[in-house]
């Protein structure tokens, strides 16, 4: 046998061992892993080097020196600053986060629901001898692929605020855009409408409380400007909020209708030259002063048993001024006049 040959053959013989050494070492070390896995709670790692031959199916950086490292495993406490007393003596209303966007679904008068996404806000109360509260918390609860939006839905969740963040108070808002299909009043053309509304719940001292709050477009043409002048007379996008305490249910689309009803005309999102000019000449035969549209949705409020109280501000844009006209009318029907 040649030299050569005894040498490669030799060469070979010692790769064998090598790999066979790696093995028994890969083995041991995984055997001290299972037997003493529970102190390893105080490393930062476990490193086996050098453990594999250099392959690519066994080592991940084809490397002879590659790193094998087990996640890492601790029972280090971090300090929890929002936990620790405050010596102020000073208690806080509402804590909490706002301008927090998720995604939710609303149920519509025509029972088929819409998807759409809501600005949340949620709060708490923070006793005197707190320092913070848990704002990871807030997020955490309403964690959902979809949050379903219901009176039972929203009292739950404040409930659970409650108990998570150790509060007696909580505050739930969520801000969304509602649509309704309305149809061109002469051409019956249809088009989307949407409308802001904010369902807002609260628990408070135990008592737990609801609320509808939705701003809508109206058209209002002002009597006075019409009484004085020879022919037309000046009119205006009008934005009318009303926000309402509920006893029992009321459909969103409800509140809308009393609203629009109450203006010298409805908004629409898509009118023709025959749609036009019936808005036009509906406006200008049915004039309201600021006053008269909150005075009138007033009388539609006060006479549904399923409201307990109310808020009603109209704003008219004025069309020929600086600034807007407002009215604004507070009830709680629970009180005597």
């Amino acid at each position: 046998m040649s030299q050569r040959s005894l040498s490669g053959r030799r060469g070979e013989e010692n790769k064998n061992v090598a790999e066979q050494e790696s093995l028994l070492r890969l083995k041991a070390c995984f055997s001290r892993v299972d037997a003493k896995n529970a102190c390893l709670s105080g490393l930062s790692s476990f490193t086996l080097r050098g453990a594999f031959p250099c392959r690519r199916d066994l080592c991940p950086e084809s490397c002879p020196d590659s790193i094998m490292t087990l996640p890492r495993m601790t029972t280090e406490i971090l300090p929890d600053i929002q936990n620790m007393g405050d010596s102020r003596g000073i208690a806080i209303n509402k804590v909490g986060i706002k301008k927090f966007r998720l995604p939710v679904y609303v149920q519509d008068q025509q029972h088929k629901g819409q998807h759409t996404v809501a600005e949340c806000s949620m709060y708490v109360n923070l006793p005197c001898d707190f320092k913070g509260t848990h704002m990871s918390r807030f997020a955490e609860i309403l964690n959902t692929d979809e949050f379903a939006i219901t009176l039972q839905s929203l009292k739950d969740t404040l409930l659970k605020m409650t108990q998570l963040l150790d509060a007696r108070d909580a505050y739930l808002e969520l801000s969304f855009c509602y649509f309704i299909q309305k149809n061109a009043p002469v051409s019956g053309i249809a088009s989307m409408m949407d409308y802001k509304v904010t369902l807002m719940g609260e628990l408070v001292d135990g008592r737990y409380a609801v609320f509808v709050k939705t701003v809508v477009p109206i058209t209002s043409l002002c009597p006075c400007s019409k009484e004085i002048s020879r022919y037309g007379a000046h009119n205006q996008r009008s934005y009318v909020t009303v926000t309402v305490e509920l006893k029992k249910f009321v459909w969103i689309e409800e509140i809308i209708r009393i609203i629009e009803h109450a203006g010298s005309c409805e908004v629409y999102g898509i009118l023709k030259r025959p749609d036009e000019k019936y808005v036009t000449e509906k406006a200008y035969e049915n004039p309201k002063f600021v006053e008269d549209i909150v005075r009138d949705i007033a009388v539609q409020l006060n006479a549904d048993e399923r409201i307990a109280a109310y808020e009603i501000e109209s704003e008219n844009v004025e069309s020929i001024h600086n600034h807007s006209a407002i009215a604004v009318i507070t009830r709680d029907k629970r009180k005597q006049i």
